[in-house]
């Protein structure tokens, strides 16, 4: 915040900061990991509705059309840097972890030549006496990089989603989306282990001889090694040979115990709805909170893409002030085709407005 023209505390020591609460993380009851590398194996690379729903949204900033204060702002925005789309790769670690950061490449003459996102988990914030952001380590194996976060030409960006309980840190959506992955992936191991078992409920071998004998340890190694032989889909409704004193009680699940596809389904309604994607958009059957995908489309756009958009097209100008004059990114509402609907709302109701000029009607719909 600037007041007449300073920047207010920057002369004073600010009041005492709290730790990095969020790296460790809330405690969570139950079994789901909590570090921020385990939960991204379990969500991103192990569960396909939290992979679509983030790709979803940080395909979506991608591939939003652009406009800015400068050509040159714009292309360098837009250009990949190491085969690296920067704006789908900020979105992205913005929805997991929360924190992106943007190193600033630069050529001979010191200018912004190439912008490349870094790895957020491999980044720690220093600050400085007054508790100010004074640079950022980056750590890759035993090797680091001190990159200076100079407020006129930083060497990084960052971009940092609310958490609050940290300072320096953003808060992502994996924690919130953790248990419900935890749950659907479960699911997911249950109905595989199913339909290994000859897609039926298991059974139990009951040994009752009847003078209250229990079987020896050879007996049961031998009888268990049997039961192995007979298990799978491919042994389905093969007949067993059950010697003297075993009798095979079959077993079942109660309906309700049974009703794991629903369960299923509320935690992939759970995961869409942490990382703000509307569940119509991931196929999820049921689902009918929109009347049909277009609108669901709509809803996605303005809900996360577009808000998600801002927060990065905004900080990426303010970062890049020093070398542009004025800087200014924006997404082009005009040329977005999920938003060609409203658009044309929009048009037929400021056209219809018979009690303004021409002029004033180019301005409401912002054109010059």
């Amino acid at each position: 915040m600037r007041l007449f023209g300073r920047k207010a505390g920057r002369g004073e020591s600010r009041p005492a900061l709290s730790g990095s609460v969020s790296r460790s993380g809330v405690p969570i009851m139950g079994e789901w990991p909590r570090s921020y590398e385990a939960q991204l194996r379990d969500a991103y690379a192990g569960n396909a509705v939290a992979q679509r729903a983030v790709r979803l949204v940080a395909e979506g900033v991608g591939a939003a059309p652009l406009t800015g204060s400068d050509p040159g702002l714009v292309a360098l925005v837009t250009a990949r840097s190491g085969g690296q789309a920067l704006l789908e790769t900020v979105s992205a670690q913005l929805l997991l972890h929360g924190n992106a950061y943007i190193q600033v490449l630069r050529d001979a003459e010191g200018q912004a030549a190439e912008l490349y996102a870094l790895r957020p988990e491999r980044v720690t914030v220093e600050t400085d006496a007054g508790g100010w952001p004074a640079a950022y380590r980056y750590r890759v194996g035993e090797r680091t990089a001190r990159l200076s976060a100079d407020p006129v030409r930083p060497e990084v960006i960052h971009l940092k989603r609310f958490n609050p309980l940290d300072d320096h840190y953003g808060q992502g959506c994996l924690g919130a989306a953790a248990g419900a992955v935890a749950i659907h992936n479960a699911a997911t191991r249950w109905a595989k282990a199913l339909l290994d078992n000859a897609a039926r409920p298991s059974g139990a071998l009951v040994y009752d001889p009847g003078d209250g004998s229990a079987l020896s340890a050879e007996q049961y190694d031998r009888l268990k090694g049997e039961m192995d032989a007979f298990s799978g889909a491919g042994n389905a409704g093969r007949p067993m040979l059950l010697e003297g004193g075993l009798r095979w009680q079959a077993m079942s699940l109660s309906p309700a115990e049974m009703d794991f596809a629903g369960t299923k389904a509320a935690a992939a309604r759970e995961i869409a709805l942490a990382f703000g994607v509307p569940p119509m958009l991931l196929g999820l059957a049921g689902d009918s909170t929109h009347a049909n995908y277009r609108e669901a489309n709509r809803a996605l756009w303005r809900l996360a893409v577009l808000p998600l958009a801002a927060t990065i097209l905004d900080g990426l100008a303010q970062g890049l002030a020093g070398w542009f004059d004025e800087a200014r990114l924006a997404v082009d509402m005009d040329r977005v085709p999920a938003l060609a609907e409203d658009r044309e709302t929009q048009w037929r109701a400021v056209s219809g407005a018979d009690f303004l000029t021409g002029e004033e009607k180019r301005a409401l719909l912002g054109l010059s």
